[in-house]
């Protein structure tokens, strides 16, 4: 584990979010003195390539409404193919346009995320609950921070992103939002901050200027039932790293300038555990200019 402050910065695949903002500002805050870890998707990425490869793309509605890609095997390999090949080195080659030493890893490297294949994944279609067997994505069960800690320790920023790597040791997809929780669960980070192409967690997904200052999420069950897509995975997320002793867990704007002090600052949404004796609620809504 890492003897500074350390916070773990998760980089949304929306094609808004801006990387070279987001890289430009961490560059800032590293040569300021801060220990950061930098996690990555890549959702518009895969969805370039994919379309150039001819590989279709499907989601996957599970029955609490989470929605997740489904990764057969040419999927699989588009996804390895767009993150590690595209997304990562153009984010390592940001921090080092300002002279910050960057590392790409993917969750292979060294063994890092271990997971295990989910043998079977639940899908609503048309209104009925399927299973769906040939899904190679995994759930993380195992994180190593060997590596991670000797680069933070010399100075580096790793850029980390899935795949994980599975119990027969083939690689497997796992959500990104979910990677940044469990390494900041396993280095002990001081915060996860988990940058994407909306203001936050919104009262009225359909109102982007109903942005929530502090949104409370029950220690069990579906985050939110009027989250869905990315948001319940990034709550989900949040819930991992707060349950395991990350003290912050922000979800804020990273089409904005500055977004990493921008969210260190407490701008965004503030994720806590909702007390078990209090419901689940949210607090005051925030008006966004438009």
């Amino acid at each position: 584990m890492t003897t500074t402050p350390l916070t773990v910065v998760k980089c949304g695949g929306n094609p808004a979010v801006d990387a070279a903002g987001i890289c430009a500002d961490i560059a800032r805050l590293v040569h300021a003195g801060h220990s950061i870890v930098l996690v990555h998707g890549g959702s518009g990425e895969i969805r370039r390539l994919a379309g150039e490869l001819g590989v279709p793309q499907r989601t996957l509605v599970a029955p609490d409404n989470v929605t997740t890609r489904y990764t057969d095997p040419a999927t699989l390999e588009v996804v390895v193919l767009a993150l590690t090949g595209s997304v990562k080195p153009k984010l390592v080659a940001e921090l080092a346009r300002h002279d910050v030493p960057a590392v790409g890893l993917s969750g292979m490297d060294g063994g890092m995320l271990r997971a295990r294949r989910k043998s079977v994944v639940r899908s609503v279609v048309d209104g009925r609950t399927v299973m769906i067997r040939d899904n190679h994505s995994g759930r993380l069960e195992k994180v190593r921070t060997e590596l991670l800690d000797t680069l933070l320790r010399i100075g580096h920023v790793p850029v980390v992103s899935p795949p994980a790597i599975d119990e027969n040791n083939h690689p497997v997809n796992v959500d990104a939002d979910r990677v940044a929780a469990a390494l900041a669960v396993a280095l002990g980070a001081d915060q996860l901050l988990l940058l994407t192409g909306a203001p936050g967690v919104l009262a009225d997904p359909e109102d982007p200027t109903s942005l929530q200052d502090t949104h409370h999420i029950s220690p069990t069950g579906p985050p939110d039932p009027s989250a869905t897509g990315g948001m319940a995975l990034k709550l989900i997320a949040a819930r991992e790293a707060l349950t395991g002793g990350v003290a912050t867990v922000r979800i804020a704007d990273g089409r904005t300038p500055d977004p990493v002090s921008q969210a260190l600052a407490g701008a965004g949404t503030t994720v806590r555990i909702a007390p078990a004796d209090e419901p689940v609620h949210s607090s005051r809504e925030t008006e966004i200019p438009a």
